[in-house]
């Protein structure tokens, strides 16, 4: 039994490649092909041994989501995924929302980190070592909302890790996670430096905050990810645009007649007859007649 899934949160080919081996590794599973540009998975399995539900969990616990194009769901009734048009642009807006996010609070954070060192203003609850723990507090609170909506790479990353199948998420997780906790750690001592009136102590872990850190590694690869997503669309369109010129149907010869067929019915071997102004249907050699063909979509060439 064959089926058709949507699978969302896929960005690279390492993550295609862990979709695939998480279905891979249920029973029943024949066969599995994830597309990545268009975030479809077909999957080929025995109903006998597993099912929808059992691999939209595989894939959900690999840190993505597949829903299944149609099925019977509930009391009976047939469910249909969203176009995948759709899909692309809602997972493009929230990348977008993301980003601003990301960008609208790592400004003033990296301002309030970077402002002593390059000789800017500093506001002056922020500033001095009897303020070094208000400092700390306030980037720790401009990370969190950053840290919130970039929640996906700490997801998927972990997962992955756990999984001992290591991808680029999980190189941001590990690098961003350290920088946070290493920041509360530093806040906290600081913390316990002001109550024993230890200013050495204080003035060391002011200089050892990494919460800037932290929200730029996520800023950044959001920004990657945006026009990665971006460029994924376009090109999907793109495709998709070309799929569209092959036609549904097709005339072959059948014991002497012209037959109209669906294209997935042609077989290998048969003669395809053309007439003037069809699209061609499948790849084949000419055996009879002439005519000018448009390539321009295949080769580039303006002309036929």
């Amino acid at each position: 039994m064959k089926e058709h899934f949507d699978v969302t949160g896929m960005s690279c080919s390492a993550c295609s490649a862990r979709v695939e081996k998480a279905v891979k590794a249920l029973d029943g599973i024949d066969d599995v092909n994830v597309n990545l540009l268009k975030n479809s998975m077909v999957v080929d399995f025995d109903p006998t041994k597993t099912g929808t539900e059992q691999i939209e969990d595989a894939v959900k616990k690999a840190g993505y989501s597949a829903i299944v194009k149609s099925e019977e769901r509930g009391k009976g009734t047939a469910a249909s995924s969203k176009p995948q048009e759709d899909i692309q642009a809602e997972e493009l807006k929230n990348m977008e929302t993301r980003l601003w996010v990301s960008i609208v609070f790592s400004v003033p954070l990296m301002y309030i980190a970077m402002a002593p060192m390059v000789g800017l203003p500093s506001p002056s609850f922020l500033s001095g070592h009897q303020n070094a723990a208000v400092n700390a507090l306030t980037q720790f609170l401009l990370t969190i909302p950053v840290v919130f909506v970039n929640f996906k790479f700490f997801n998927i990353g972990f997962r992955s890790l756990f999984s001992r199948a290591p991808n680029m998420a999980s190189l941001v997780a590990i690098g961003s996670a350290a920088s946070v906790f290493f920041g509360l750690f530093a806040l906290y001592m600081m913390l316990i430096g002001l109550s024993a009136g230890n200013e050495e102590l204080v003035a060391k872990y002011a200089h050892n905050l990494y919460f800037d850190s932290a929200a730029m590694i996520l800023t950044l690869i959001t920004v990657g990810k945006y026009f990665e997503a971006r460029a994924k669309k376009r090109t999907t369109n793109a495709i998709s645009k070309l799929l569209e010129l092959v036609p549904d149907t097709a005339v072959v010869q059948r014991d002497g007649k012209d037959i109209e067929v669906s294209v997935d019915e042609i077989r290998p071997g048969e003669i395809v007859v053309l007439k003037t102004g069809q699209r061609i249907p499948v790849d084949g050699v000419v055996k009879e007649g002439t005519g000018s063909v448009d390539e321009s979509s295949l080769t580039g060439e303006s002309l036929p």
